[in-house]
Protein backbone atom coordinates (compact mmCIF):
# COMPACT_ATOMS: atom_id res chain seq x y z
CA UNK A 1 0.00 0.00 0.00
CA UNK A 2 1.53 3.20 -0.87
CA UNK A 3 2.17 5.79 1.90
CA UNK A 4 3.05 9.70 1.62
CA UNK A 5 4.55 11.22 4.85
CA UNK A 6 5.50 14.22 5.76
CA UNK A 7 6.67 16.38 8.37
CA UNK A 8 6.13 19.85 9.59
CA UNK A 9 6.83 22.45 11.95
CA UNK A 10 4.48 24.91 13.22
CA UNK A 11 5.47 27.74 15.53
CA UNK A 12 1.93 27.31 18.00
CA UNK A 13 1.67 24.87 20.79
CA UNK A 14 0.55 21.22 20.55
CA UNK A 15 -3.20 21.39 21.48
CA UNK A 16 -3.72 24.94 18.66
CA UNK A 17 -2.21 22.39 16.21
CA UNK A 18 -4.33 19.40 16.89
CA UNK A 19 -8.07 21.47 16.81
CA UNK A 20 -6.81 23.54 13.83
CA UNK A 21 -6.39 20.44 11.94
CA UNK A 22 -9.22 18.92 12.74
CA UNK A 23 -11.70 22.37 11.95
CA UNK A 24 -13.74 22.12 8.70
CA UNK A 25 -13.12 26.02 8.52
CA UNK A 26 -8.98 26.20 8.36
CA UNK A 27 -9.23 23.05 5.95
CA UNK A 28 -11.28 24.65 3.21
CA UNK A 29 -9.81 27.94 3.67
CA UNK A 30 -6.25 25.08 2.42
CA UNK A 31 -7.93 23.44 0.24
CA UNK A 32 -9.94 26.90 -1.68
CA UNK A 33 -7.51 26.28 -4.79
CA UNK A 34 -9.77 22.92 -5.69
CA UNK A 35 -13.21 24.64 -5.24
CA UNK A 36 -13.59 21.99 -2.08
CA UNK A 37 -16.72 22.04 0.04
CA UNK A 38 -18.48 19.73 2.53
CA UNK A 39 -21.69 18.39 1.26
CA UNK A 40 -22.89 16.19 4.19
CA UNK A 41 -21.69 15.10 7.72
CA UNK A 42 -20.24 17.37 10.09
CA UNK A 43 -20.03 20.64 8.48
CA UNK A 44 -18.62 23.09 11.25
CA UNK A 45 -16.26 23.35 13.60
CA UNK A 46 -13.80 20.30 14.90
CA UNK A 47 -14.25 16.67 13.93
CA UNK A 48 -14.98 14.59 16.72
CA UNK A 49 -14.38 10.63 16.65
CA UNK A 50 -17.33 8.88 14.75
CA UNK A 51 -18.25 12.06 12.86
CA UNK A 52 -18.30 11.90 9.21
CA UNK A 53 -17.52 14.45 6.77
CA UNK A 54 -18.51 14.30 2.68
CA UNK A 55 -15.89 16.56 0.83
CA UNK A 56 -16.54 17.39 -3.01
CA UNK A 57 -13.51 18.89 -4.85
CA UNK A 58 -12.33 18.71 -8.02
CA UNK A 59 -8.94 16.82 -8.66
CA UNK A 60 -7.20 16.12 -12.06
CA UNK A 61 -10.29 17.89 -13.70
CA UNK A 62 -12.70 16.02 -12.34
CA UNK A 63 -15.70 16.47 -9.57
CA UNK A 64 -15.44 14.21 -6.76
CA UNK A 65 -16.75 13.04 -3.44
CA UNK A 66 -15.44 11.73 -0.58
CA UNK A 67 -16.43 10.20 2.75
CA UNK A 68 -14.29 10.22 5.98
CA UNK A 69 -14.85 9.28 9.61
CA UNK A 70 -12.89 9.86 12.56
CA UNK A 71 -12.06 6.25 13.30
CA UNK A 72 -9.71 7.19 15.86
CA UNK A 73 -9.02 10.24 18.10
CA UNK A 74 -6.61 11.14 20.99
CA UNK A 75 -6.29 14.22 22.33
CA UNK A 76 -4.35 16.16 21.69
CA UNK A 77 -1.66 13.98 20.29
CA UNK A 78 -3.10 11.96 17.53
CA UNK A 79 -6.43 11.54 15.09
CA UNK A 80 -7.14 9.56 12.31
CA UNK A 81 -9.85 9.33 9.52
CA UNK A 82 -10.38 6.64 6.95
CA UNK A 83 -12.45 6.77 4.27
CA UNK A 84 -15.75 5.20 3.68
CA UNK A 85 -16.38 6.23 0.31
CA UNK A 86 -15.18 7.90 -2.60
CA UNK A 87 -12.28 7.24 -5.26
CA UNK A 88 -9.96 5.66 -3.32
CA UNK A 89 -9.92 1.70 -2.81
CA UNK A 90 -8.86 2.36 0.56
CA UNK A 91 -7.47 5.77 2.29
CA UNK A 92 -6.32 6.60 5.89
CA UNK A 93 -4.70 9.81 6.78
CA UNK A 94 -3.09 9.82 10.47
CA UNK A 95 -2.22 12.80 11.92
CA UNK A 96 0.14 13.17 15.36
CA UNK A 97 1.55 15.82 17.08
CA UNK A 98 4.63 16.79 19.51
CA UNK A 99 6.76 19.09 20.87
CA UNK A 100 9.27 20.47 18.53
CA UNK A 101 12.43 20.18 20.26
CA UNK A 102 13.90 22.62 22.37
CA UNK A 103 9.63 24.01 22.91
CA UNK A 104 9.49 26.17 20.31
CA UNK A 105 6.52 24.73 18.53
CA UNK A 106 4.64 21.81 17.10
CA UNK A 107 5.99 19.03 14.99
CA UNK A 108 2.73 17.50 12.71
CA UNK A 109 3.27 14.20 11.08
CA UNK A 110 1.29 12.75 8.70
CA UNK A 111 1.24 9.58 7.33
CA UNK A 112 -1.51 8.97 4.49
CA UNK A 113 -2.16 5.16 3.35
CA UNK A 114 -3.75 4.63 0.07
CA UNK A 115 -4.74 2.07 -2.95
CA UNK A 116 -5.76 3.25 -6.15
CA UNK A 117 -8.67 1.33 -7.86
CA UNK A 118 -8.35 -0.66 -11.51
CA UNK A 119 -5.17 -2.58 -10.98
CA UNK A 120 -2.04 -2.14 -13.21
CA UNK A 121 -3.69 0.76 -14.58
CA UNK A 122 -4.17 2.62 -11.39
CA UNK A 123 -0.84 1.68 -10.30
CA UNK A 124 0.56 3.84 -12.80
CA UNK A 125 -1.87 6.56 -12.72
CA UNK A 126 -0.61 6.44 -9.03
CA UNK A 127 3.12 6.62 -10.11
CA UNK A 128 2.55 9.46 -13.01
CA UNK A 129 0.47 11.79 -11.46
CA UNK A 130 -0.82 11.32 -8.18
CA UNK A 131 2.51 10.83 -5.91
CA UNK A 132 3.10 14.37 -7.22
CA UNK A 133 -0.18 15.86 -6.40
Amino acid sequence: MPLIELETFIAAPVETCFDASRDIGVHLASASDTGERVVAGRTTGLCELGDTVTWQARHFGIMQQLTVEICELQFPVYFADRMLRGAFKSMRHEHRFAPAPGGSGTLMHDRFYYETPFGFVGRLFDRLLLERH
